[in-house]
């Protein structure tokens, strides 16, 4: 039988908007960052757990399996296994997946899971005519070849392209994400002006989160080497209204598109952890769990409407549980664009998508928004890739133990056209 799996502890990063250049902290530091008080206040030896899962995207070359860097720099031992996922947006998500996984079918007892990303640091890539010219200089034989292959340069060869626009940009589809997401907007008609409304919501709801303290068991601080500390989440702006929101260009689809830089998430660096542990080890070592992982679920679908996969693997949740929208009284659903989240809340509520799509008797129904992403999400928080779908796990039983709610569910739409989700059910 398939052993209950709990989460009975967790801790994150401030995440810190990426700005002029490399950010304090590589993807690794961060998840150190978090990982040492984490592992700090447990009861056992950082040695105890049976292994390190992260999620991680943009991998930078110094650190090559960040799981496994962390897992030495945390101290847990040069005998701790560790190793890397990555499903684009999802990486975080799935690091939990995984580790749950391990845990139900007694495989393991104690993993730590987490995801980090440090967006800030995504390299600058040489065009391939210029990685060409630079081969070609290199494997030149004799001053006169060398010569001759040197002459054979352009000014194009030293001008690098930006890493994260291009992993931005499905291959397939040749569509970046915020223009996927203005597909979804119009096939559900969603305006700018509720986009703008949504996006200035999730920045009220953050600086509220933030001025109560609902997130001080949450956020660690994070320590530069410069001596400089970061405690708290710095993209959001509590003075966002629906109206200054209004005044931005539309950033993928100009003059009429409805997807800006106000109303996306924005390009941040953080990390997160979450604990798993099976009863034996609850029993073990004395912990406490916050929540019990039910199920999970991934899907797929076309990657230029990717912005819809929490509607179906949601969904497969619901039913597979046989539970309601209605049921599921707290929803962490990442806010990767404003458009994108009204457009999974629209094809819920459309009979036709949920008949021919969801394979439902009718329309699902209206999720109500006061269950949504109660304090803010990746728009006013940010989305480092590989993390985020850690967060919204751990801050998901957070906000539900705070709220005392027993259901919730954590989903996301993930770049390449697919979505996950997570049933929570609080202990």
């Amino acid at each position: 039988m398939a052993r209950p799996v709990f989460i009975v502890d967790g801790s994150r990063t401030p995440f810190l908007k990426a700005r002029s250049g490399p950010g304090p902290f590589t993807p690794v530091d961060l998840a150190v960052q978090c990982g040492r008080p984490l592992l700090a206040r447990q009861p056992f030896a950082p040695s105890a757990f049976d292994q390190v899962i992260l999620g991680c995207v943009n991998v930078i070359a110094d650190e090559m399996n960040p799981a496994r860097v962390a897992a030495l720099r945390l101290g847990m031992g040069e005998k701790m296994v560790a190793f890397t996922v990555q499903i684009n947006c999802g990486s975080g998500m799935q690091s939990i997946d995984t580790g749950y996984r391990y845990i139900r079918e007694g495989l393991s007892d104690l993993i730590l899971a987490g995801g980090a990303e440090a967006l800030s640091h995504a390299p600058l890539v040489w065009p391939q005519q210029g990685v060409r010219w630079f081969a070609g200089l290199a494997g030149a034989k004799g001053i006169g070849a060398r010569v001759m292959a040197a002459l054979k340069v352009k000014p194009s060869y030293f001008k690098p392209i930006i890493g994260l626009e291009r992993g931005l940009t499905d291959p397939i589809t040749e569509l970046n994400m915020g223009q996927t997401a203005e597909v979804v907007g119009h096939l559900f008609g969603i305006t700018r002006a509720q986009s703008d409304a949504y996006a200035a919501e999730s920045h009220k709801r953050l600086a509220k989160a933030q001025s109560q303290g609902w997130l001080k068991d949450e956020v660690e601080t994070a320590f530069a080497r410069d001596g400089k500390f970061y405690d708290h989440d710095d993209g959001v702006r509590p003075d966002s209204t629906p109206e200054s929101l209004a005044k931005l260009k539309p950033v993928f689809e100009r003059p009429w598109g409805k997807v800006t830089a106000g109303n996306s998430s924005q390009i941040t660096d953080g990390a997160s952890w979450v604990i798993l542990a099976s009863e034996e080890a609850v029993a073990k070592h004395g912990l406490t769990p916050k929540a019990a992982i039910l199920d999970s679920q991934w899907s797929a679908l076309d990657p230029g409407i990717m912005g819809l996969g929490p509607v179906l693997s949601a969904t497969e949740l619901l039913k597979r549980n046989e539970l309601t929208l209605g049921d599921i009284e707290t929803w962490e659903l990442n806010e990767a664009f404003a458009t994108q989240v009204l457009g999974c809340l629209a094809a819920w509520n459309d009979e036709k998508f949920c008949k021919e799509i969801l394979g439902l008797d009718g329309a699902a129904g209206e999720l109500d928004q006061t269950r949504l992403n109660v304090d803010g999400g990746a728009i006013s928080l940010g989305h480092p890739v590989g993390c985020s779908g850690n967060r919204i796990v751990l801050h998901l039983v957070n906000a539900m133990k705070r709220l005392g709610t027993r259901r919730g569910i954590a989903t996301e739409c993930i770049g390449g056209g697919q979505g996950g989700a997570m049933l929570i059910e609080t202990v």
